[in-house]
């Protein structure tokens, strides 16, 4: 373990401010507990208040690409809201930024994809995307295809909607009545379906499909790689398998690319991985890195075409904020100038490989990962709490979900930093069984 230096009064002042004065998200009401106060960003290292350093094994909530502190996407902020720092795009009202951020990610989109509707984020994604499939269906003559097909383990957000098709038991506990009509799935986990997953869990869907009727199911909504579920990657040959008894029972397919779009699989979008072909993508976090909040809901043209002349009485204040597309294509020109969606390969590979070998662990269930998506799954039974928390105290910071740990870093992280990254990672895992 390294030696933190000890608490100043400015970090003490600022921890009883905080634990006063906040509610942090995904906390006891009435229990704060000490924070951990970062003060800056550097590439794949933060520092907080008192001067500690830390890797950041997570990229925040996997949303910094780009890794933090770059300066470039900073300065093109200023410059924008120096000229146009917001007006709303409701009804005929635009900016050139969310113009030319539209025509970059439909040429970088699946294809099929040609319309792009702005968020706030990825809950706010989630939400457009279950109410634009219900709303076309319903505009093309059929209200009744209403249900929307999710699965267990799935993370689609915390809003009312988005929470509602979350397969995620104790993240719905305690808010009531939900959004009705959601159908959940099996987790597509290989691991927990054996050889033969894909099969299992197409005929599981075959089945939903005839039991509820075709003819009363909007769309399907998922994650072309679990990402709060455990950085689960699908089974071999499930998602054409998914598309293909989709389109056979005119069924619309939502991918949420929220944590995987923008390189984090080593792919523009991990649809183009899978081969998806969806009709809608979701999507928040890299599209700029996290500097601004933005998200883009991409629409291809069977909803489009089932939606023609429909009004869309949808929409948040900050639809389209210029400031945030001005930051998200500087963004993407830095995921692209540096190769970063090659790194994420060859990167997270390296980390997959060195990881691999704690599976030999009694108390290890599986390593597993895409790009730079990465989760260790411990045997039930074992808390990952405490590898985080050991992880921490070394300077690392991982998340813990459960019974796992999931590592998702800045593509830019160096290569003497994924060195540390996997010692402290595995020293940590291996004292759970000690």
């Amino acid at each position: 373990m390294r030696t933190a230096r000890p608490a100043s009064d400015r970090a003490r002042a600022l921890s009883e401010s905080d634990t006063r004065c906040l509610i942090h998200p995904h906390t006891t009401i009435g229990a704060p507990t000490a924070p951990l106060i970062f003060e800056r960003g550097e590439g794949a290292l933060l520092w907080d208040v008192d001067g500690n350093e830390y890797l950041d094994g997570t990229g925040g909530l996997w949303q910094c690409p780009v890794g933090h502190g770059r300066r470039e996407l900073a300065e093109v902020a200023a410059e924008q809201i120096a000229r146009l720092e917001f007006y709303s795009s409701f009804g005929d009202y635009s900016n050139e930024p969310s113009i030319r951020l539209a025509e970059r990610l439909l040429r970088l989109a699946p294809a099929g994809m040609e319309r792009v509707f702005y968020t706030n984020g990825g809950s706010e994604g989630t939400e457009t995307a279950i109410k634009l499939a219900r709303l076309a269906q319903h505009h093309a003559g059929t209200p009744e295809r209403n249900i929307i097909l999710a699965r267990t383990g799935g993370y689609h957000g915390m809003g009312g909607g988005s929470l509602a098709a979350t397969g995620i038991d104790r993240l719905r506990e305690g808010y009531g009545p939900l959004l009705p009509g959601i159908e959940f799935l099996a987790k597509p986990h290989g691991l927990a379906h054996g050889e033969r997953a894909a099969d299992v869990l197409i005929a599981e869907l075959e089945e939903r499909v005839e039991r509820i009727g075709p003819e009363r199911i909007a769309a399907f909504i998922g994650e072309p790689v679990l990402g709060v579920g455990g950085m689960v990657p699908p089974p071999e040959g499930y998602w054409p398998r998914v598309r293909e008894l989709l389109r056979k029972h005119d069924i619309l397919l939502i991918a949420d690319e929220i944590v995987t779009a923008f390189g984090r699989t080593g792919d523009w979008f991990a649809s183009q991985r899978y081969g998806i072909e969806p009709d809608l993508i979701v999507t928040a976090k890299g599209i700029s890195s996290g500097y601004i909040p933005m998200g883009a809901v991409l629409v291809g043209r069977r909803v489009l075409d089932l939606a023609d002349g429909a009004l869309f009485l949808h929409g948040f204040t900050y639809n389209g904020h210029p400031v945030g597309a001005a930051v998200a294509l500087a963004n993407l020109d830095i995921l692209e100038r540096e190769g970063l969606l090659e790194r994420a390969k060859t990167v997270g590979r390296r980390i997959l490989d060195a990881l691999k070998p704690l599976e030999a662990l009694d108390h290890v269930l599986e390593v597993r990962g895409v790009g730079m998506m990465l989760g260790v799954e411990l045997t039930p039974g074992h808390d990952s709490s405490g590898v985080q928390a050991g992880a921490r105290a070394d300077g690392v910071i991982v998340r813990a979900t459960g019974t796992g740990i999931v590592l998702s870093p800045p593509l830019v992280i160096t290569d003497e930093q994924v060195d540390t990254l996997i010692h402290v990672v595995t020293a940590r895992i291996k004292a759970v069984g000690s």
